[in-house]
């Protein structure tokens, strides 16, 4: 099967590190979807307006398996129990495909065809986009569905607090997003070391942070080099 990389998505997070860990987590988090040379054609999206939100299929970048592992160790449970790697959503699976639901933003129609602005992206920036698909609130929407070994994990946000002063350049919308990103602590689970000061890179930063009891503490900002 052929498969092609359609467009790209351009996200804050340029390292793996701090992206959350579900799509829709924070709606404040932007995404620009920049189509490849052979896919812009304003006629490929005609219609696409008419939605307010879109499915997303997309490649993770991860090393080639060799052989297929059957299961995993999911990390929000501490990296400690193994489930079925079709009871996941790892993406060390045996075709590392991504489907991420989000809000459609805006469409922006430029000399290099549209951009697609979306929001609540789960990305990071650059990762291959395979497919774009509207979301059908009347099929695709099962408000009686069950979560499996997920309800049992428990979301208790931090409290977000800062040693620094946040950078100009940066607009209240980023703040805001970064302080959600931050609250939903971006630690694996198995993580716990209350000396240590993390590095998460986002939008053109270093954010130093540390986390104890249930207080994170953002340390300082360090400008990421182009």
């Amino acid at each position: 099967m052929d498969v092609k990389t359609i467009a790209r998505i351009h996200t804050d997070f340029p390292e793996k590190f701090g992206v959350p860990r579900q799509s829709g987590l924070i709606p404040e988090l932007k995404g620009r979807i920049v189509f490849e040379p052979e896919f812009r054609n304003p006629e490929g999206i005609k219609g696409l307006e008419g939605f307010s939100h879109l499915w997303l299929l997309w490649c993770f970048d991860v090393p080639e398996q060799k052989g297929f592992n059957a299961t995993v160790r999911p990390p929000r449970l501490g990296g400690n129990e193994t489930m079925g790697v079709f009871a996941t959503r790892s993406p060390f699976r045996p075709n590392p495909i991504g489907l991420s639901s989000v809000k459609l933003d805006g469409i922006e129609y430029t000399e290099e065809g549209p951009v697609i602005t979306v929001l609540g992206a789960d990305l990071r920036d650059g990762t291959r986009i395979l497919d774009i698909k509207p979301y059908l609130p009347y099929a695709d929407s099962h408000p009686e569905a069950l979560s499996g070994f997920t309800d049992s994990i428990s979301d208790n946000p931090l409290d977000v607090r800062f040693e620094v002063s946040f950078p100009e350049d940066l607009d209240k919308e980023k703040e805001n997003a970064l302080v959600k990103v931050l609250s939903l602590d971006p630690r694996p689970h198995y993580q716990s070391d209350e000396t240590r000061v993390y590095g998460m890179a986002f939008s053109g930063y270093n954010i130093k942070f540390r986390v104890t009891d249930k207080t994170l503490t953002v340390t300082g900002f360090e400008k990421l080099k182009p």
